[in-house]
């Protein structure tokens, strides 16, 4: 009973990690000789008309089942997480031994319906290792699919499971497999991607017009837009074949090779900007090669969690792990390319000492600064004010948190390309002696320029 308790408790968190709307798409899932008592498989925001598929085949168990095995111990069943509080705490109150028997669950299938009743010659008929059955969710809300052993006695099971969810509409009857609060975001994504695709467009544009002062650090912000369009163009294919079809249809593996290259291309472009690699200095100093040479590798291992947490699902001994690691590096990420900022302020604060240009260092260094503080915000907002929206918002108008994700994602490109585009006629050369003054006596202060 307490490690039938403990795993509970742990299924707890599971079910937080999965607050965020699912593709759910249609899934297959390999179990073998696994004993947890407590299995999440997938999650999904089902409305007043949800369908849940099960198909099951390939069930046996280790130690083999014996005709005395009270099987209708074994099964799956939906949960919200708010009722699922409620069964943890029935378990531990012993008001129930299984969460199969809480009435606040929504019990889909009973391994018990696995042995048919003896024919009328009273002989045994055999207890069948497959079936098939399709449960209707009429209360909405936002379900996790668990498989629940609760025989316990290191007893191990292994089947093949084949699970879809999906929402009628009911004047239509087509069936939608994303879920109820990520149905808009194929809209979203193509939007997204669209006006994506305008600015790359607009930066040529820019670049053909300037061609005298652009750098190449202006050819890889060209690439980064390029590869953030295309990769929501992809990421909208994907979803729209999702909804329609349950299956990506080979645009997930598109999606993933984009968002690979894009996630790179990002934190690579801070990073050189950070320096004032070409503009300022045609050159990296090798503390900055260093950061690079941190990033670039770590984002290959955020990549690879990504791609783990979204294909093998909660039901992976190690989904909880991946998921560590993904936030974990991409924390490391986001406080590595800020080091090279933070560098290039401390060079133009000690130069504007020395060199007697004040007023082309103060606004270098108030250009960095705000950079600074930019990419800080950007930081907060996408990693924590985002997770936040996802916790709190209803599970219907999970959407939003993915708007407001892109929404900062263009402010923040939009910033970077309007403070650091090509200029032909560069306003430092245009400086009179007053100014020049002005300058001098404000990076006196030291304090206004600390970080």
């Amino acid at each position: 009973m307490a490690a039938s308790s403990l795993a509970a408790a742990l299924l707890v968190g599971a079910f937080a990690l999965l607050a965020a709307p699912a593709a759910a798409e249609i899934r297959e899932t390999v179990i073998r000789s696994d004993p947890r008592s407590i299995i999440p498989l997938d999650a999904f925001g089902f409305s007043h008309s949800g369908v849940l598929e099960l198909n099951v085949s390939g069930i046996a168990f280790d130690p083999p089942a014996s005709s005395e095995l009270d099987l209708s111990q074994l099964g799956f069943f939906l949960s919200t997480l708010d009722a699922w509080v409620h069964v943890l705490r029935q378990l531990q109150d012993l008001d129930v031994t299984c969460a199969l028997q809480a009435d606040l669950v929504k019990l889909a299938y009973s391994f018990d319906r696995l042995r048919p009743p003896s024919n009328p010659a009273g002989v045994e008929v055999a207890r069948s290792s497959s079936f098939s059955t399709a449960f209707r969710v009429s209360e909405p809300g936002q379900y996790t699919l668990v498989f629940a052993n609760c025989l316990g006695g290191g007893l191990k099971v292994s089947m093949d499971v084949r699970s879809a969810m999906y929402n009628v509409d009911p004047p239509t009857g087509e069936r939608s497999y994303l879920s109820a609060g990520a149905t808009a975001l194929p809209t979203i994504f193509g939007f997204f991607g669209v006006v994506y695709a305008a600015l790359a467009a607009g930066w040529i544009a820019i670049l053909l017009r300037k061609r005298a002062a652009v750098f190449r650090i202006h050819y890889f912000m060209l690439a980064v837009l390029v590869l953030k369009a295309v990769n929501l163009l992809a990421e909208a294919e994907d979803k729209s074949y999702i909804e329609r079809t349950g299956t990506a249809h080979g645009w997930d593996v598109l999606f993933y090779i984009f968002s690979f290259l894009k996630g790179i291309s990002l934190f690579t472009l801070i990073v050189l900007i950070g320096t004032g690699w070409s503009f300022l200095k045609p050159y990296l100093a090798d503390r900055e090669k260093k950061v690079l040479m941190v990033v670039i590798p770590l984002q290959v291992v955020a990549n690879i969690a990504q791609v783990v947490i979204d294909e093998s699902g909660p039901y992976a001994r190690d989904w909880v792990t991946w998921k560590q690691i993904f936030l974990l590096v991409d924390v490391i990420c986001c406080c590595a390319v800020l080091f090279p900022i933070v560098w290039s302020i401390k060079n133009l604060r000690e130069a504007a000492r020395s060199d007697g240009k004040a007023a082309v260092n103060l606004m270098k260094l108030t250009l960095f600064r705000q950079y600074y503080v930019v990419v800080i915000c950007y930081i907060y907002f996408t990693r924590v004010v985002v997770y936040a929206l996802i916790t709190i918002t209803s599970y219907r108008y999970q959407w939003t948190s993915d708007v407001a994700k892109e929404l900062a994602t263009l402010a923040f490109y939009v910033f970077t390309g309007y403070k650091f585009r090509p200029e032909v006629h560069n306003p430092y050369f245009a400086i009179d002696d007053e100014e020049e003054e002005a300058a001098a006596e404000a990076l006196k202060l030291d304090d206004e320029f600390e970080l």
